[in-house]
């Protein structure tokens, strides 16, 4: 870690203090259903996000499935992004000094903000993490970014999370990011890439780096080209026609960063929806740039099988990301 004097340490806390207060002041429920006990909702911009001056799409919320509960619940034509927070502390558990940014996916077209959210973050937040589960806006809605508006709330996020860590009393060095299906290859894009800055910078959150200590990705889409592309979330993210240059760029084995962070993958052999040579290509690129990963292939377990560990694991994967991050968190 860095060092930092006093004197900037103490110019940053009170920055961060001056962003963090507001923000978490304006705590909302924006879905039907009731937000699960211990958790707190918070926008991720002032105001309205950026670029929506031509989006007319109404945000909703449904159940994932008939059969669900209220807290399983998904967003679709999201217009508020937001950070759904739930702290050790409400689950009985004392905080370890790190906190995680997690990424639900839906393949672009939705968010399943229960599923890959809240349930993960109540498993993470026991073993001491403090949780943000991401409400991202979906790039088929009309927002002057396009293809980068969730990269915009995602970067936002991060920044966020990092500079309410002297608030929530954890390290903004030892937060970390996981995503699930297309927030897999969100996740990967906020994470594998060399950092591009995708909006103007509003507050002092901004100031913080788009840096995260470890990264997991859970059943992600990777690739954007080739036999084993998401064709639902590639139409999402860039069209029903986009260029041979377009797929490439957005295929994230591509270009790697040297300073990606370590890298937890977890996937299903017999995944139905996002082919397993996903994860083994992301695999494959992080060994040719040395970067320390972890991999977990899972003989049975399908698509989307979030907290559940697929049939004959030899392990929660949970436990297996948690085991993973204490060698690399510092």
């Amino acid at each position: 870690m860095p060092m930092i004097d006093r004197r900037s340490l103490i110019a940053g806390t009170v920055a961060s203090a001056a962003m963090a207060g507001p923000v978490l002041g304006q705590t909302i429920n924006n879905g039907p259903f009731p937000l699960p006990a211990g958790f707190e909702r918070f926008p991720i911009w002032p105001g309205k996000a950026p670029g929506g001056e031509h989006v007319s799409v109404q945000e909703v919320e449904t159940l994932r499935r008939p059969d669900s509960g209220p807290d399983d619940g998904v967003f679709a034509h999201v217009v508020t992004p937001t950070l759904t927070l739930l702290r050790p502390a409400s689950v009985g558990a004392r905080p370890n000094g790190a906190a995680m940014l997690l990424i639900p996916g839906g393949g672009y077209s939705r968010v399943a903000i229960g599923h890959e959210g809240y349930n993960i973050a109540r498993r993470l937040a026991a073993a001491g993490y403090a949780c943000f589960s991401l409400l991202y806006r979906l790039p088929g809605d009309g927002w002057a970014a396009g293809a980068e508006a969730p990269l915009q709330d995602a970067q936002r996020a991060l920044r966020m999370v990092r500079a309410l860590a002297p608030r929530e009393h954890y390290d903004a060095n030892r937060v970390g990011v996981m995503g699930f299906s297309a927030g897999g290859h969100l996740a990967a894009w906020l994470t594998s890439r060399a950092p591009m800055e995708t909006y103007q910078p509003i507050d002092a959150a901004d100031r913080e780096p788009i840096k995260a200590a470890v990264a997991a990705y859970l059943y992600p889409v990777i690739q954007m080209e080739g036999p084993f592309v998401h064709a639902g979330s590639r139409t999402q993210l860039l069209g029903p026609n986009p260029t041979a240059e377009r797929m490439r760029a957005y295929s994230l084995d591509q270009d790697v960063s040297a300073e990606t962070p370590p890298v937890f993958l977890a996937h299903a052999i017999d995944d139905p929806a996002v082919p397993v040579e996903n994860s083994l290509a992301m695999l494959a690129a992080l060994r040719a740039r040395k970067i320390p990963a972890e991999c977990h292939l899972f003989e049975n377990g399908g698509h989307g099988f979030g907290l559940v560990a697929p049939p004959a694991a030899p392990a929660p994967w949970p436990d297996l990301f948690l085991q993973f991050a204490k060698r690399h968190i510092a």
